[in-house]
């Protein structure tokens, strides 16, 4: 299947949702460039997220997202994978809106904690309870990310490769962001 992406796709979710790497296979299957804003940032500062968050703070980091966000939407359509709290800000969504097309990448509390609890590179996690924090943090999220404009449910036994394609024909149904060209 040859298809033509006329928008960036940016992917949405929680941490641990699968942005990064469903992303770089989606990038692959629809034959576009993977960006990251997260890779952006780290890139721009020359310091980790986590190590922005301590130094910075939230808000500081927040502003830069924005920014590097908003950069790289300008660039030619790609594939987006974006921090998971990016689409709390309202102006976020719409500038998402406005230049290309959201995708939640919806993944159940279970799956999530198995994917981020090992890991300690996640800031917001780094509380006496993360396993708390992340129900919490999955809880207020979650009704945001909700106003994404296409939604796909991750299910535990997709592979990367699977998720990708489930992103990809989700996305075939909007004529305005991909085109079959056969």
């Amino acid at each position: 299947m040859r298809a033509q992406l006329s928008k960036t796709v940016v992917l949405v979710g929680m941490m641990g949702a699968g942005k990064t790497a469903v992303g770089k296979a989606l990038a692959t299957l629809l034959e576009v460039p993977f960006r990251d804003s997260d890779a952006a940032i780290e890139e721009a500062a020359d310091r980790t997220i986590a190590e922005i968050f301590a130094r910075d703070g939230e808000s500081f980091f927040r502003a830069k997202e924005s920014k590097v966000i908003d950069r790289l939407l300008d660039a030619p359509p790609s594939v987006l994978s974006t921090g998971g709290g990016a689409f709390m800000s309202e102006a976020n969504r719409k500038m998402i809106s406005d230049k290309g097309v959201s995708v939640w990448l919806e993944v159940d509390l279970p799956l999530l904690w198995n994917r981020v609890r090992q890991r300690d590179t996640r800031p917001l996690l780094q509380t006496p309870n993360p396993r708390a924090t992340l129900e919490s943090l999955y809880h207020a999220r979650a009704p945001i990310y909700a106003l994404a404009d296409l939604k796909v449910h991750a299910r535990p036994r997709y592979s990367i490769d699977e998720m990708a394609r489930e992103v990809r024909d989700a996305l075939l149904t909007r004529r305005d962001v991909l085109e079959d060209s056969r």
